[in-house]
């Protein structure tokens, strides 16, 4: 969270003349499930698009309970059970099928592990250091360092625990990617440049 992974994404996206999907997976979860983005963010334990991961850092929605969340569709509804291995499940399967379908860029997603058997597929990560993330979240997000600080750490904290639990290997892995990218000192237009270049 906060080196700029995403808005890369878009615009390399763009330049590629291919699609970009982020937040469009979140809804084909919500429709699967009918869930509201802040349940299928709940359940997915903060994997989501960024806004939603700030959000639930800052904010506690519904239980959790090992593998087993309980969020809440309709007040007057039973609670709606889903797992978070299910939600995995399903995301693997979206995005399996928007692999065959189309060439695109997926911002984040599990992506490196999910097409790892993917003939075409290029995983890149976006990284950079601590002072640069908390720099642009605060700017983008008008908050204070401490408070930006301490979201990146819990949102940072969240997505590992994700990855890990349904990957089986870390998200900071460099072998899991076939190029890694910091972002300091670059903008995010030098930095599809250079993923430009790579592909050649």
């Amino acid at each position: 969270m906060g080196s700029g992974g995403r808005t890369v994404g878009r615009k390399l996206a763009e330049k590629l003349g291919v699609k970009f999907f982020d937040k469009w997976l979140i809804n084909e979860l919500k429709k699967r499930y009918d869930l509201t983005t802040e349940e299928v963010e709940r359940v997915k334990g903060g994997n989501g698009d960024w806004w939603c991961q700030l959000l639930n850092a800052a904010v506690a929605i519904g239980q959790n309970m090992g593998d087993m969340s309980y969020v809440p569709h309709d007040p007057n509804d039973e609670y709606h059970l889903v797992t978070t291995s299910e939600m995995f499940r399903a995301e693997t399967e979206i995005l399996s099928g928007i692999a065959a379908d189309t060439s695109c860029v997926v911002a984040g997603r599990s992506g490196f592990y999910v097409f790892r058997q993917h003939p075409n597929h290029l995983s890149i990560l976006i990284q950079a250091s601590m002072p640069f993330r908390v720099a642009r979240i605060m700017r983008k997000q008008n908050l204070s360092e401490a408070e930006a600080c301490e979201v990146i750490k819990k949102v940072d904290k969240m997505r590992e625990n994700y990855v890990k639990k349904y990957t089986g290997t870390s998200r900071y892995d460099s072998r899991n990617y076939d190029l890694v990218i910091s972002a300091d000192g670059k903008t995010e237009d030098q930095i599809v440049d250079l993923i430009l270049e790579y592909i050649g």
